[in-house]
């Protein structure tokens, strides 16, 4: 019995700082809540993250973070039963931008995007019907409740374009940029092909 609780005792040192939950995974794939001193599931995860409770996955031997691994094995289990939210054809086009120059501001486009959806569900939605704490605000009723804001509404959509816009720009630049970068490595390679002959 002393034993167990000197193990347990620095799990909760380390949350007494108020930082975030840490969870601790082990090789057994078995994830081990630290503030609470019990193994969890994913779903519990998955709680912690409709509730926006603050945390971080780590290896339990390496310290590594493997948070974001945890959070893609929740959407992986999500796409597959259920609605899905990605496509088939979105996650092609996603899968293309690994790699390419774009990838990091692609990545910075559609946090945004997705960040601007969730902030004009948080100021508009119902008492008790925002995002992960209920079912009751079905699409339809999203829908009804947007058409109906008016100018609110119009003036954060405005920001929002024009958010995007900016970041569209951007890329439109970066396009631009390498395909003169291509365009000149061409010319220059053709003009030597080109040289005056002599007599």
């Amino acid at each position: 019995m002393q034993a167990r609780r000197r193990a347990a005792a620095p799990p909760a040192a380390e949350n007494a700082a108020g930082g975030p939950r840490v969870l601790k995974k082990y090789p057994n794939r078995r994830l081990y809540d630290t503030r609470s001193s019990s193994y969890i599931t994913l779903a519990d995860v998955k709680d912690m993250v409709l509730r926006f409770e603050a945390f971080e996955v780590r290896d339990a031997k390496s310290g590594e973070d493997l948070t974001r691994s945890i959070l893609l094995q929740i959407i992986l289990e999500e796409e597959s039963g259920g609605v899905p939210i990605f496509s088939a054809q979105m996650l092609q086009h996603m899968i293309r931008f690994y790699g390419h120059s774009l990838q990091g501001m692609m990545g910075q486009y559609l946090e945004q995007n997705l960040q601007t959806f969730v902030e004009l569900q948080k100021r508009f939605a119902a008492p008790g019907l925002a995002l992960g704490e209920g079912k009751g605000f079905t699409p339809e009723m999203w829908s009804q409740f947007l058409a109906g804001q008016g100018t609110a509404m119009q003036g954060l959509v405005g920001s929002y374009l024009e958010q995007s816009k900016q970041l569209f720009g951007q890329m439109q630049e970066q396009f631009a940029k390498q395909a003169g970068n291509l365009f000149t490595g061409i010319g220059s390679r053709g003009g030597n092909d080109r040289k005056p002959r002599d007599g």
